[in-house]
């Protein structure tokens, strides 16, 4: 069976902020936001179905599913649903691909599709692609299930919803006229490369990788090996090194 189906958390409150009345819903008495869930991750899109799509409590109605940039099209083109959470680091091109696709439906007048995105990264290259591709909003996944359901009313009212430290990075990017440098070295990478180097140089070891990443420890092991390989350093201390250097811890 196919991923794409139709139908069917340290920020906390300082990505998403109060959630509001649990009264018929986050949004107020009655009220209603129609989701669908892009991850490359079964187990986690389970995992937030569980949490938010308890629609009698949250209000939220997850109404389709996604594993790549594919599956994603489809089932947002055949749900319209008000809100899409999007995974920054996808099969098939990534969150910024889907955005891509999708840019008829964000400004649809009448019913546009609204983007929030929601990842491990905390990458601000990775964050500014996202809301340079036109989502509302970025949280990252140790945000709580409360403050979740409020950041997706939120963004499906037309607010911008960020962790104060993301905001900075959107401020940042888009207070400067300059284009930013272009790192050879980085570009090398591959996303989920890039993910894996910055955990490791934050001294997270290799199980704390895996579980952050929902993947193996020997998943982990052969991407620091790539890394490794392709900056040309010999171990994970010079390779912290390297990403100090590049203010990317």
């Amino acid at each position: 069976m196919s991923e794409a189906t139709a139908g069917g958390q340290a920020d906390g409150g300082a990505d998403a902020g109060a959630a509001g009345d649990r009264g018929g819903g986050w949004g107020g008495e009655g009220r209603r936001v129609r989701v669908v869930l892009v991850d490359d991750h079964r187990m986690f899109r389970a995992g937030v179905q569980a949490e938010i799509g308890r629609t009698d409590e949250t209000g939220v109605e997850v109404v389709g599913e996604a594993g790549d940039v594919d599956q994603a099209m489809t089932v947002i083109q055949a749900t319209r649903p008000e809100v899409v959470l999007l995974d920054v680091h996808l099969p098939g091109g990534g969150g910024v691909e889907v955005l891509r696709r999708s840019a008829p439906l964000m400004t649809d007048p009448e019913a546009p599709v609204r983007f929030l995105a929601l990842s491990v990264s905390d990458a601000a290259e990775d964050v500014i692609g996202v809301i340079r591709g036109g989502a509302r909003g970025y949280v990252t996944k140790t945000i709580t299930g409360t403050d979740l359901v409020g950041a997706i009313f939120r963004v499906s009212d037309g607010d911008a919803v960020f962790s104060p430290r993301l905001a900075g990075f959107v401020l940042d990017a888009f207070a400067s006229t300059d284009a930013p440098p272009v790192d050879e070295d980085m570009d090398r990478l591959t996303q989920r490369e890039r993910e894996v180097l910055r955990l490791i140089a934050r001294g997270y070891a290799y199980k704390e990788v895996a579980k952050q990443l929902f993947i193996s420890v020997k998943t982990v092991e052969s991407h620091v090996s790539a890394v490794l390989r392709k900056l040309q350093l010999s171990n994970r201390h010079e390779l912290t090194r390297w990403a100090t250097a590049r203010r990317l811890v």
